[in-house]
Parts: structure tokens; sequence; C-alpha cells
């Protein structure tokens, strides 16, 4: 197999249709050799059933459904560790991620590239608190994280057989897709294009807490810059401390009137209490991760594989 296309949907059943047509069509010039994925949360819709009718029409359309919600994440991990291509490529179904670039990834890999990405120059259709978001998300990250990860570059993107080998021997089970393929290294390229609006519908995965969730998984998973910032913050507060201390000494040993008054005492109280839980919620970011990688448990649970082989078992 030479070209994978794995797409993680949910609710999604009026783009399926003009998402294979414009993918088939692309790919009809490329190679007869390919298969398509779709990674299915159980939708409240005919997403299934859409997809089994063009299943019907071309058994290269394969479906992989899950026993429950597990998150776009999880499902395009999922799609990865099942797909049988040299190249694996990742992109949504709501045409976002323009299917006319996968040709010029193509082109790239053939050049020896391992890593293709496709990076937005615009944000079409994005509210503009996303794009905050991510525009802000994206600098935090670069600046403390242990990996450079390109701005703008979403999971569009192709991967090399090697490339997906590596990744899904790591055991971290948070699916920040950026972060792991940043990990992995190996030769990578940026593909720019402008990035068109969904063809239908609201979108149903990353909406503005998922996007900050996404957020902290690239600063928490990458970094320890955190815990770092939070015991900066508490030297300086201490010093803070200490430089009043030496305040109201001064105005004591001068025999000055000290006017602070409880509006002061109630900013003070507030202001360190303050640090104080932010301090905790970064310990708590830390431990939860902790927690879940220590548990274990499987990234996802398949109910119904259609055309799909059970992958091989990963090393260790």
């Amino acid at each position: 197999m030479i070209l994978s296309i794995v797409v993680p949907v949910y609710c999604e059943e009026k783009n399926i249709a003009e998402f294979l047509r414009r993918v088939q069509s692309i790919l009809g010039g490329l190679t007869e050799d390919y298969e398509v994925i779709f990674s299915l949360d159980p939708s409240r819709d005919r997403t299934e059933e859409v997809i089994l009718e063009h299943r019907g029409l071309d058994e290269r359309i394969k479906l992989l459904k899950f026993s429950r919600r597990f998150g776009q994440p999880m499902a395009t991990i999922a799609g990865m560790q099942y797909s049988s291509g040299e190249a694996v490529i990742v992109m949504d179904v709501d045409l976002q991620d323009p299917p006319e670039l996968i040709a010029g990834m193509m082109g790239k890999w053939k050049e020896g590239y391992d890593v293709v990405l496709a990076q937005r120059r615009n944000r079409a259709g994005e509210p503009w608190i996303k794009r905050l978001v991510a525009g802000t998300g994206y600098k935090i990250i670069n600046r403390v994280a242990e990996v450079a990860i390109p701005p703008n570059t979403g999971d569009y993107r192709l991967m090399s057989r090697r490339v997906v080998t590596e990744i899904l021997k790591l055991k971290e089970c948070h699916g920040f897709l950026r972060g792991l393929v940043a990990l992995v290294g190996f030769r990578q390229c940026l593909l720019p294009f402008d990035r068109p609006a969904r063809f239908s519908g609201d979108t149903n995965y990353n909406r503005f807490f998922g996007s900050l969730r996404i957020g902290f998984n690239g600063v928490f998973c990458f970094s320890t810059y955190a815990l770092t910032l939070a015991t900066k913050a508490g030297f300086v507060i201490a010093g803070g401390s200490f430089l009043l201390m030496a305040v109201y000494f001064l105005f004591k040993v001068m025999s000055w009137p000290i006017v602070w008054g409880n509006p002061t005492l109630v900013i003070l109280v507030a202001f360190l209490s303050g640090v104080q839980l932010i301090s905790v919620g970064i310990l708590g970011e830390y431990i939860g991760r902790i927690y879940e990688e220590v548990r274990a448990r499987p990234k996802f649970i398949v109910e119904r594989a259609e055309g799909i082989k059970p992958p091989p078992p990963m090393g260790p």
C-alpha cells in the first residue's frame, strides 16, 4: 500500500460525500494503491451509514468505529495504527484541509521528506477568539517546549511509514500529534496554503475549550517550564514580602505614620491566594498527566473494523 488517508470523524454525514469526491479525484491522478480510513467516534447522525454506503462502491474506503467517543486525538492515533501505507496523511473531513494539497505532499515525500506539514496562511471561517487562542498558544509552546512546533500547522500532514512507526512506539496517552511528530524528528518541510471555510455544518471537534486543552498538552507534556515559572513567582513574591517588611521597618524607625488600611490587606491576601491557587493548578496539571500515563488504559477500543486487518503488535 502506497498511501493511507486517515480521517477522524464525528457527526459529519453532510461532508462525507463531497470529501470523497474531491479526494478520489486527486488520488486518481496519483496512485490507485491507496486507502481512506475513517476513524469514527460513535455519532448521533448517519455518518456511519454514509461511510458504509460509499464503501459498498469502493473497498478502498474503510471504517474504524470505536466503542465510545474517545476524541479526535485518539481517533487519529488509531487510524495511524491501523494504516498500512508507506505514507500516511492525516486530514479533516470538513474540507478545511484542501485535498488539492495531497499532490504537493506526495511530491515532497518522493523528494525524500519524511514529514510534510500543511501550514495555514490564514484561518478562514474561524471565530476571532479561536484565532487568538491558536496564535498565542503557538507562541507560548514554542517559547517553553523542548521541541519546535511550526506555527499554524494543524494535524493536516503527511508522514512516512518510519515516522508513523516511531510515533506509535511512544506510550504517551495525550495524543498531541503536533508535538509527537516534532519529537521524533526526521526530515520535515512546510507546504503553505490558504485555509477555506468548512464545506458544511459546524465543527464537532476542537471548539474553544478543546483547543485550549490541546494547547495545555503542548505546554505540560513537552516542557517543565510552568513548574519553573511557579518557582520563580514564589521567589519574586517572597522578595516582595521582605521589601514590604523593610518599608514597614523604615516607617517605624522614622516614626512616620503608616496608613495602609483594610483595602491593602485585602488586595495582598487576594493576590497571594491567587498565586497559590495557580501554582497548585500547575502541579495538578502535571500530576493529572502522570496519573493518566501510570494507569496505562487503552487509548481507544475498536468496536467495528470494516476492511481493516488488526495492526501488528508494536515493540516496546
